[in-house]
């Protein structure tokens, strides 16, 4: 072979080796962030016209695909869409996915490793392949209650409520109003969901923000619902009980300030005009003295300690977009620490992470990480994966006394402080109101949270209301969270 024919021929391999090895690359290493490319349409258009699994509450389909008679072949339905968005958010062709249909996507598509038998099955029987169910530990009738309850508030009620099984961690109800209807999102009319989606995100004509889940995603001043927390720190570190005797004057002298702290009515703890009342009586009426006080002989570090073991600045939830709750970090000042302990300056909690405290006391002091997915099938309904219910920490965030002694001062609270909204016939019930300041020109914010029966805990919930028509002066904890808790808890229970 002469030389010009040989550099030719070794030219010719070098150029089919890149080929191949070009082709490897595409193929095996870039094959996936190609797939995941938003601009891919031939993957999105495979995938919107695939039929999808269903996502289930119970035996209830709340996102699932039925027959179309256009070129997507499969529609994505939402039967319940405003109820359950915030849980199964959407499917859309031109904004991907969120939520469960997100964080469960594989399974519903079908490209989950684990259906692989599945897909060889349906590839040798010429069948259109099925994505897998995904079973949510939503219980639908609980969902129902909250949703009915935070709706009944009347119109442009802004809030959340969650629910949580307290020896699990399942999540029974996640419901946020406003919320919106993720069927416009998934129409294939390709022109209307992008108009939905322009109207739900413009902050003009839906300021009120539709699509954020507030339940989990929402961080606010939990007020004296956090009251719970500089309790069990004040039993765990200072050997207080529920007889502990405690300042019950109108106001507090914060050191190194010129300012006082007052309660809520300006008046002695519980109007009793005793300058010292139990630590039950001043959780019954929500002291914001005597827990101020109690404030004083705590360090930062210890209430700190305490927050984060109930899972404040913990991310512990992936299965739908969750906001970290927070604990001021850094020295606080007495003023800042006083303030902190009753729920006000830089605290910020979701109420899933109010839902835990209360879940976490009523499980006896372990506090369990929540999630959402039961289980997950095949079409064909093989099981593939069961959610298994895992502790937050390796230990207990308090002592299995101290959660008693806890229980013991929210049932008082229902029976006889400011939670009695929330008592239910034969059924005893713990709980903690709250009410957050917030700017002067707005309302404070509601808050409930709490759980039952007492004794034997089979539910534990948290309700926040962010806005209502309720006249400033009205707004309570008790009044506008407890007949939503207590509604939740009946559904549970009954």
């Amino acid at each position: 072979m002469n030389r010009p024919i040989r550099t030719l021929s070794i030219f010719c391999l070098f150029l089919f080796v890149a080929l191949l090895l070009n082709i490897t690359y595409v193929q095996f290493v870039k094959a996936d962030s190609y797939n995941d490319n938003a601009e891919n349409r031939r993957v999105t258009q495979e995938a919107f016209s695939r039929h999808r699994g269903a996502i289930l509450a119970g035996k209830l389909s709340i996102a699932k695909s039925v027959k179309s008679d256009d070129q997507y072949e499969w529609q994505r339905t939402y039967p319940k869409p405003y109820e359950y968005a915030a849980v199964t958010g959407f499917l859309s062709y031109a904004y991907g996915q969120s939520a469960i249909e997100h964080s469960q996507n594989d399974i519903l598509s079908g490209e989950d490793d684990r259906l692989f038998t599945n897909r060889l099955i349906d590839l040798v029987s010429n069948n259109e392949p099925e994505g897998g169910n995904v079973e949510l530990t939503i219980d639908p009738a609980v969902q129902d209650a909250a949703y009915k309850g935070l709706t009944a508030l009347g119109k442009g009620v802004e809030g959340a409520a969650v629910a949580i099984e307290p020896k699990t961690g399942k999540i029974l109800a996640m419901v946020t109003t406003p919320s919106y209807n993720p069927n416009n999102l998934a129409s294939h009319n390709l022109t209307k969901a992008q108009q939905a989606w322009t109207r739900l995100n413009s902050t003009k004509k839906s300021p009120e923000q539709p699509m954020l889940n507030r339940s989990a995603q929402t961080t606010l001043p939990p007020g004296s619902t956090f009251k719970l927390v500089t309790a069990a720190a004040g039993i765990e570190d200072l050997g207080l009980t529920p007889d502990s005797m405690v300042n019950g004057k109108s106001s507090l002298d914060v050191p190194e300030t010129n300012k006082d702290l007052h309660n809520e009515n300006g008046y002695s703890c519980g109007g009793l005009g005793q300058s010292k009342v139990s630590l039950t009586t001043a959780l019954d009426y929500s002291c914001n003295v005597a827990f101020g006080d109690v404030a004083l002989d705590l360090s930062d570090a210890q209430l700190r300690k305490m927050a984060e073991k109930f899972g404040f600045g913990q991310d512990y939830l992936s299965q739908v977009p969750t906001a970290t709750s927070r604990f001021p970090s850094g020295k606080l000042g007495p003023a800042y620490r006083v303030l902190s302990a009753i729920g006000q300056y830089e605290v910020a909690a979701t109420p899933l992470q109010m839902a835990m405290v209360s879940a976490g006391i009523a499980n006896g002091g372990t506090v369990m990480k929540p999630y959402l997915v039961n289980r997950v099938t095949s079409s064909s309904l093989d099981v593939i994966d069961t959610g298994n219910p895992t502790e937050l920490d390796d230990q207990p965030a308090i002592s299995s006394k101290t959660a008693d002694y806890l229980t013991q001062m929210m049932e008082s609270v229902v029976e006889e402080g400011t939670g009695t909204a929330a008592q239910i016939s034969g059924i005893t019930v713990a709980g903690k109101t709250g009410t957050a300041q917030s700017a002067k020109a707005r309302s404070p914010y509601a808050w409930f949270t709490g759980f039952a029966p007492a004794e034997n805990p089979k539910i534990a919930v948290a309700v926040m209301v962010q806005k209502s028509g309720t006249a400033r002066s009205d707004v309570a904890g008790g009044s506008l969270g407890g007949p939503i808790a207590k509604a939740m808890i009946e559904a549970a229970v009954n």
